[in-house]
């Protein structure tokens, strides 16, 4: 593989010191990664830069070199070439993934007492209340930002002592970076935090209730919705004379048809594509629920023509992957992204950042046909009907059908009729 990255002096590269016998294997899974020529001898020729600073640290066997080594290196790159720095990462993947590389000693230090509350009000989550993953991430992410922001893991007394004027502190702490809006589910989290560590009598009781909440008035932003028209006008408009948008085009039908999340999206396996049955077998990511769905014969068709037409590689089983280096499965993110590129280049009147709008167009889509709203609760993964009746405030043409008559009086009528 070697000699077809660098025709003429591959040779110096077999045989550089620690890693000349590993170039011919790191230039394949370079490859495999779906790096292109060019990046390929880019990484190639960083790695023999890392080579010379292993070396200068008295490493000359592969079977020498720790993780330590390979950080140490990293941290000299950031400093000095930071541009660069990314390559050391790369070739850690690759002798990680192999077994090249030692892994460090485990250190045996005990956990923080962060951690000990942390872990605790995790497994409250997931026992005691039944949280998805998803969720009990996000908790814990605020729980873990504040115990921060109190300082805790250097006094331990804090906790304790705890009053209304360390919580307004941390509110207007995350209102540097946070809306009206969006600091409704930060709170919710704090509540239930200081709720739980209540309970088992670490701080004094009560401080949920008094944490001021800023107003925002319920349901007072519809959910973002596009015409049925327009979704179909942004599929039509994604390029499927390209691999990247013969992907996309599938995913978003995947989305326009079943309303799924970008999380559950990038979640699809090979395996939960039914062929011979016509189904299609989706894990929601918030209820956890398995839901088994027809295969309809337009997104069947995109799905094949997908898996066809785009070469894949590695054993991934994720059906739909990333196109550039590094190679693997999608985030979320990507698909957001992906959204993003494509509403820009359709032209259409499309005000919202992100895919969401099209789960809530298969909503108002399926209400204006009539199906009850259990049963698109059930389609959309939704635990109670509230979460679903939110969309019927975006069937206005039928709340127009459905208004009452205005009486008018007759003083008025008397006016209308001498204009």
């Amino acid at each position: 593989m070697i000699t077809q990255v660098f025709r003429k002096d591959f040779s110096r590269y077999l045989s550089l010191p620690v890693l000349g016998p590993l170039v011919d294997r790191y230039a394949g899974w370079l490859q495999e990664q779906q790096y292109t020529h060019r990046s390929t001898q880019y990484e190639l020729r960083m790695a023999a830069r890392i080579c010379e600073f292993l070396k200068r640290r008295d490493l000359e066997r592969i079977e020498d070199v720790r993780e330590q080594d390979l950080e140490s290196c990293y941290t000299m790159f950031r400093r000095k070439f930071p541009a660069e720095a990314g390559t050391v990462r790369t070739l850690t993947r690759f002798l990680t993934e192999r077994g090249l590389v030692q892994a460090p000693d485990p250190p045996l230090a005990t956990p923080s007492y962060s951690d000990i509350h942390l872990q605790s009000f995790m497994s409250h989550l997931y026992d005691g209340r039944g949280y998805a993953p998803s969720t009990v991430r996000r908790q814990i992410q605020i729980a873990g930002e504040f115990l921060d922001w109190l300082d805790f893991e250097s006094n331990p007394e804090r906790l304790s002592s705890l009053c209304q004027e360390d919580i307004e502190g941390f509110l207007r702490h995350l209102g540097k970076r946070m809306g009206r809006v969006a600091l409704q589910k930060p709170i919710a989290i704090l509540r239930n935090f200081l709720r739980f560590m209540a309970s088992s009598g670490c701080i004094p009781p009560g401080l949920e209730s008094r944490i001021d909440t800023p107003r925002v008035y319920r349901q007072e932003k519809l959910p973002c919705a596009l015409s049925w028209i327009t979704v179909q006008a942004f599929l039509r408009s994604i390029n499927r004379a390209t691999a990247t948008g013969i992907r996309d085009y599938a995913m978003f039908s995947l989305m326009a048809t079943y309303g799924l999340r970008s999380c559950d999206i990038v979640a699809l396996k090979l395996k939960d594509i039914k062929w011979r049955a016509d189904r299609i077998m989706i894990c929601q990511s918030k209820t956890g629920n398995p839901l088994e769905l027809p295969l309809t014969p337009e997104v069947g068709s995109a799905l094949y023509r997908y898996l066809k037409k785009v070469p894949r590689y590695g054993n991934y089983q994720e059906i739909f992957l990333r196109r550039r280096a590094p190679a693997g499965p999608l985030k979320p993110t990507a698909v957001t992204e992906a959204f993003q590129a494509w509403s820009r280049r359709s032209g259409l009147d499309i005000p919202f950042k992100g895919p969401k709008c099209l789960r809530h167009s298969y909503a108002v889509h399926l209400l204006r046909h009539g199906l009850p709203l259990k049963t698109i609760g059930d389609l959309l993964g939704h635990r109670s009907v509230e979460s679903t009746a939110v969309y019927l405030r975006l069937a206005t043409e039928d709340l127009r059908g459905v208004g009452l008559h205005v009486p008018v009086s007759a003083v008025e009528r008397k006016g209308d009729a001498h204009e």
